[in-house]
């Protein structure tokens, strides 16, 4: 089987690709072009096609390039797509929302008219995944499933939503196979730091090693439903291993506000977090998602999928991570100030 990955460099993106590997896949994925390396988190991943053995290759390309993802899938020809590659900050698709919607939105369509027009003229079936995201939900009252309206509250959340009906619209009017994944939220150590949670989990090992003094937040009161991004990579690939598409919601079916997330983060290195985070109203929202709790019944029943990673151990594992980054950040900060001292 060989798949190809949009946003294979992302945290979902990384999972995916070690569960395909694994599985025995031939992977593919498209980077974007960019001044310094940006495959941090594929880097174990990836050998030199030239070397024996070697089942992941990356191609250069973009969302906003129609034509550039033409030429990638004929080049591929893959079984399955896995589109994870989007403008993901919901914060930053308020200072940018006409990129993101056409990234999130267009870049979408784009990727369905690829394969379409790839299908077509290969007579072949490649089945794919489309990532959608609970931000659709927005303001609707929790618990959200697969029946819930969608009431988005960003730009990110809009662009989703177009792509989650241009998803189903292919669906119905080419025979495509094309499934939706509403992923609640879903985190790891491979978290970007710009992410309230890793921001948080950063933040809570700079503390506890004296290399940083406070953590400036937004929103606290804000409920979400987090899981870890290892469990919800393997729903993706479930998803296209049915024999027709459908639209699944993944989740825990816990909810829980940010408060509580910053509270067991410190908790977890033995200090109060009342004596570190202040309020920097800069990270409000200019609309709050103020309640986001996912029924995955659906995900359970018919898919058999089910999370194994709880949120205090997601919470706990995060946290680990980020304070050995600390102490690597620490011993190169003493290591520089002792050189600096010699001299």
């Amino acid at each position: 089987m060989r798949a190809l990955i949009t946003g294979i460099t992302g945290q979902d993106g990384s999972y995916l690709a070690e569960l395909l590997l694994a599985k025995g896949y031939d992977v593919h994925g498209i980077i974007r072009r960019a001044s310094s390396f940006n495959t941090e988190r594929i880097d174990h991943l990836y050998h030199d096609r030239h070397e024996a053995g070697a089942s992941l290759a990356l191609h250069y390309g973009d969302l906003s390039d129609g034509t550039g993802m033409r030429r990638i899938i004929g080049e591929v020809q893959p079984d399955e797509i896995y589109h994870l590659g989007a403008q993901s900050h919901v914060r930053v698709s308020f200072d940018q929302p006409e990129y993101t919607g056409d990234v999130v939105a267009l870049g979408s369509l784009r990727l369905f008219e690829s394969v379409r027009d790839y299908c077509d003229r290969s007579s072949k079936q490649v089945k794919v995944y489309q990532a959608g995201s609970s931000e659709m939900f927005g303001a609707t009252d929790p618990p959200q499933n697969e029946s819930s309206p969608f009431h988005p509250r960003s730009p990110y959340a809009v662009g989703k939503v177009a792509a989650h009906w241009y998803a189903i619209n292919y669906r119905e009017s080419y025979n495509m196979f094309i499934a939706n994944g509403i992923l609640f939220n879903h985190e790891s150590p491979r978290r970007g730091e710009t992410f309230v949670t890793r921001k948080i989990t950063r933040a809570v090992g700079r503390i506890k090693l004296g290399l940083q003094a406070k953590l400036y937040m937004g929103n606290l009161v804000a409920k979400r439903d987090w899981g870890f991004a290892g469990d919800y990579v393997e729903a993706m690939w479930l998803m296209l291993q049915q024999p027709k598409p459908d639209d699944y919601v993944v989740a825990t079916g816990e909810a829980h506000s940010v408060e509580e997330f910053v509270e067991l983060a410190f908790q977890s290195v033995g200090l109060d977090w009342h004596k570190y985070v202040a309020i920097d109203p800069k990270y409000y929202r200019p609309a709050e998602v103020d309640f986001l709790q996912g029924d995955a019944a659906k995900a359970r029943r018919v898919l058999g999928w089910q999370p194994r990673v709880s949120f205090e151990q997601l919470v706990q594992m995060m946290v680990k991570s980020d304070l050995e980054l600390a102490r690597r950040e620490q011993t190169l900060s003493d290591a520089g100030y002792a050189i600096a001292a010699g001299i």
